[in-house]
């Protein structure tokens, strides 16, 4: 199974990510998540957070997005990953997905821990 980046090409994160695996021989799939023909399923983000470890969503949840958008602190997992999956703003990047492995790359040399 290749390497899968979700990926925001309008972020200095993302990008800084993308060009570490690429120094580092990885040619990653990339996932533009912001766009609207690939944007992220609940079901997608759902299995996100078991290969991270069964965390919840608020793990790679953009925070200050959520300040913006109205989610409230109480919304449940349900709630985020709804609210997620319909807004992708609010999912923080670049997240590296590698079989049953995914991983959040802040610092993006996190990336490299699945490979």
């Amino acid at each position: 199974m290749p390497y899968t980046l979700i990926h925001h090409t309008g972020c200095g994160s993302s990008k800084k990510g993308l060009a570490l695996l690429q120094e580092n021989g990885i040619e990653p799939e990339v996932r533009k998540y912001m766009n609207k023909s690939e944007m992220l399923s609940e079901d997608e983000l759902r299995d996100i957070a078991k290969k991270m470890g069964k965390v919840s969503p608020r793990a790679f949840m953009r925070e200050k997005d959520a300040v913006k958008l109205g989610l409230a602190d109480s919304a449940s997992d349900d709630e985020v990953f709804a609210a997620m999956a319909n807004e992708p703003r609010l999912i923080q990047r670049p997240i590296g997905i590698n079989g049953s492995k995914a991983v959040l790359g802040r610092p993006n040399e996190q990336l490299l821990d699945i490979v």
